[in-house]
């Protein structure tokens, strides 16, 4: 996976009155023409546009004048807020819904009584007559079109005019029709072909009332979509005790400063990240890493804002506040995810830009057609509108984004943060599992078990002269030989000169005598021959351990062993991994002797040792085999960067180093490698779930609109009411919200 170029930044707008699938579709058009974006992205669900710009390019007034004139109003927003009309627009909707509801309930009653029941009928031309039923029901639907319906209307002819017709054209042209059919049946029926006939003041009404309440139930539904998000910004503290002129005091979160004391009391949210100073707490952090049990926090550890001090009180110095802090950053992941947009989605918007003016096509010629061949102008005006009125471009836009944002926001509250959308879909696919070991499969903090020196050096000497050199070094292996020495007591002496080999080891001077230390070959390289400690070496290497040399003047002097535990979790989480077929493969730099030994533990099927830093992302490479299999890599430190990258999934270990997690397209918030599982497993579900959304959304639209264009009418004279049209439709779309909801019950890997 490349890596987003570094002159591109990313501008986030969020775009009112979208409505469906061609909406989306004349949103990227019109940002797409505007100099400076190289990209853009618009997710139906969240109302929000993603445009790539060139660095030193402000596209905000361009992209925002763009918009307006094609009809959708828009403003840039603040990443981690919601849209801020979203609670008056469902405000809005619903006393919409209640006001139609309200007309169209007696309209119905009025209309569709008088049809069903004689006695109802003879009642109604007692009491009102034929001429001021027929006006009530004209005053009712008028108040349903001009009033709740009104923004079909609105938008729905002014995308005609910019010739971009979406689903309010669909909705205005169908339901207007009937309407205006209906007015010259009742006042002018002179001028139809027919003469009076039948009025459709009722269908008219009704379709914009269920195209309102499907609207709204939609609209409902998706912001349950978003519940993830919402759950993480609810984490947010909105104040902090801090130390001010020797005096705690509460304060906004936003006037924190970075370096600042922040006291905190048992049962307290931490409000922001920081480093321990004083105190030991267990520390909730489950809504942050996944981690179902609280974790004790002494001084030194460091702390998330958002999580929860369960007992125990703390004092803590702040070192990243606002929007730098993990929980932000988080939501700003979280966020672009959501807004990626899969291969197929890319393919169902190309369909449904032409969908609607398809529809529109299809319903003049069923006019057409029923006009020369049926029974009626009625007839066949009822059979154009309900082919405007049953097609449903919603149910296909929805489809992809709705699973995405759900799954994206589910797997961060499962301790997995997507950072690419389009991993979701990849991860479905994978073949292969490669690990890093170090830090990966290993608690990453190994410890010196066993030293064995030759007859001219002391035990002693050794690792005082190695861990010397090694404070040098970042190496994992060589942070174990400092903390045994400093265990022991021993005074580290200056390194006079230092130079590291990746992969291979260390050189250099202390109390003027030339240290080497490392494998093998580092070794053999310098002409030593390792061959006195082969036995040692051996027997370390098939306990696990990893033996390292070291050498003094250029002289062989010590084998030091040293074993990195296996975390608790792995065995499980790779027993669940083999559950699921894949293939699972060790790279590491470590020899073949102590890899096969961990790997027969683990019961890796492959094992790749002896790999340099450099040379991880060509061992990926050859485990894709040009294309031919996807592989999945997990890994935490600055060596494994480059095989993140190479992986067509990367995967890091969240505990591991900022460069490795930049390199990742999701990281797992905790070491418990159990998440890969979870990522894999709800990416299993989230494709199967898009998959089911996008045959309904299609089934949906193939089927009923030859039924709504009359097709069954000639065999079995079935024809589809514009009513019955509008519940469909409303339908369709709710189902598919509804379907991806579904995965909120996904549950995670447990181990055995």
């Amino acid at each position: 996976m490349s890596a987003e170029p570094a002159d591109i930044k990313t501008l986030e707008l969020t775009v009112r009155d979208m409505t469906c699938a061609a909406c989306v579709g004349r949103v990227e058009g019109a940002l797409k023409q505007i100099p400076g974006v190289v990209g853009a992205r618009v997710n139906l669900i969240t109302g929000r546009a993603s445009l790539d710009v060139a660095t030193g390019r402000d596209v905000t007034a361009a992209a925002i004048a763009a918009l307006d004139d094609a009809g959708y109003p828009a403003e840039a927003v603040q990443v981690g807020t919601r849209r801020p009309a979203d609670d008056a627009d469902s405000a809005d909707l619903r006393s919409r819904v209640l006001v139609a509801i309200a007309a169209t309930v007696p309209l119905v009653v009025l209309e569709m009584g008088a049809h069903l029941s004689p006695a109802f009928h003879h009642a109604i031309q007692a009491t009102l007559g034929q001429w001021w039923a027929s006006l009530l029901a004209f005053a009712l639907a008028t108040i349903v079109l001009v009033g709740p319906g009104r923004d079909f209307y609105r938008k729905g002819f002014a995308a005609l005019r910019r010739q971009a017709p979406d689903m309010n054209a669909l909705v205005a042209i169908g339901t207007a029709a009937a309407y205006l059919f209906s007015i010259a049946a009742t006042f002018v029926p002179g001028l139809l072909p027919d003469g009076r006939g039948g009025t459709y003041f009722e269908s008219a009404a009704v379709v914009v009332t269920l195209v309102l309440v499907g609207r709204y139930l939609e609209a409902r539904a998706r912001g349950q979509t978003g519940a993830a998000i919402r759950r993480l910004l609810s984490l947010e503290a909105k104040t902090a005790r801090v130390l001010r002129d020797g005096a705690a005091v509460d304060v906004d979160i936003a006037t924190v400063r970075v370096g600042e004391l922040v006291l905190i009391r048992p049962g307290e949210k931490i409000p922001v990240d920081g480093d321990i100073v004083d105190g030991a707490a267990h520390v909730d952090q489950a809504m942050i890493t996944g981690e179902p049990v609280p974790v004790r926090k002494v001084v030194g550890d460091h702390v998330i804002g958002g999580t929860i001090a369960t007992n125990g009180a703390l004092t803590f110095r702040a070192t990243k506040v606002g929007a730098d802090t993990m929980l932000a950053g988080i939501v700003r992941t979280v966020e672009a995810a959501q807004g990626t947009k899969l291969p197929i989605q890319g393919v169902v918007d190309r369909v449904t830009l032409w969908f609607v003016p398809a529809v529109m096509a299809l319903s003049a010629l069923t006019f057409a057609v029923w006009l020369l061949f049926g029974p009626s102008f009625g007839h066949a005006l009822i059979h154009a509108v309900s082919v405007l009125i049953v097609a449903c471009p919603c149910a296909m836009g929805l489809a992809t984004p709705t699973s995405i944002m759900v799954a994206t926001g589910k797997a961060a509250t499962m301790g997995v943060l997507v950072r690419k959308g389009d991993a979701l879909e990849t991860l479905s696919r994978v073949e292969t599992v490669a690990f890093d070991k170090t830090g990966t499969l290993t608690l990453g903090r190994p410890a010196v078990v066993a030293i064995v020196t030759t007859a001219a050096f002391s035990e002693t000497d050794v690792l005082r002269l190695a861990a010397s050199l090694e404070t040098q070094s970042e190496h994992p292996l060589g942070a174990a030989m400092v903390a045994a020495a400093r265990a022991r007591g021993l005074s580290l002496s200056p390194v006079e000169a230092s130079a590291t080999e990746p992969g291979l080891g260390m050189t250099g001077r202390v109390e003027g005598r030339a240290i080497l230390i490392g494998g093998v070959k580092q070794l053999q390289r310098a002409g030593i021959e390792p061959g006195l400690f082969a036995e040692a070496a051996a027997t370390h290497a098939n306990t696990g351990a990893t033996p390292v040399y070291v050498a003094i003047d250029e002289q062989l002097a010590a084998l030091i062993a040293i074993a990195d535990p296996i975390k608790d979790t792995t065995a499980s989480a790779l027993t669940a991994l083999r559950r699921m077929g894949k293939r699972i493969v060790m790279i590491t730099g470590d020899d073949t002797r102590t890899a096969q030994a961990i790997a027969k533990r683990l019961a890796i099927d492959d094992v790749i040792a002896e790999v340099l830093p450099i040379d991880k992302a060509a061992m990926v490479a050859r485990l894709q085999d040009g294309g031919a299999r996807i592989v999945a890599f997990v890994g935490d430190g600055i060596n494994d960067a480059p095989a993140l990258a190479q992986a067509d999934v990367g995967l890091a270990v969240g505990n591991g180093t900022d460069v490795a997690i930049e390199s990742a397209d999701a990281v797992l918030m905790s070491g418990d490698l159990g998440r890969v599982a979870d990522a894999i497993a709800l990416s299993d579900a989230t494709v199967a779930n898009i998959r089911l959304n996008l045959f309904w959304a299609f089934a949906y639209n193939i089927v009923l609109i030859p039924v709504a264009a009359g097709a069954l009418y000639p065999f079995y004279g079935v024809v589809l009411s514009p009513m019955l049209a509008g519940l469909a439709m409303a339908a369709s779309s709710v189902s598919v919200v509804s379907n991806a909801l579904r995965l909120n019950r996904f549950a995670r890997h447990r181990p055995a």
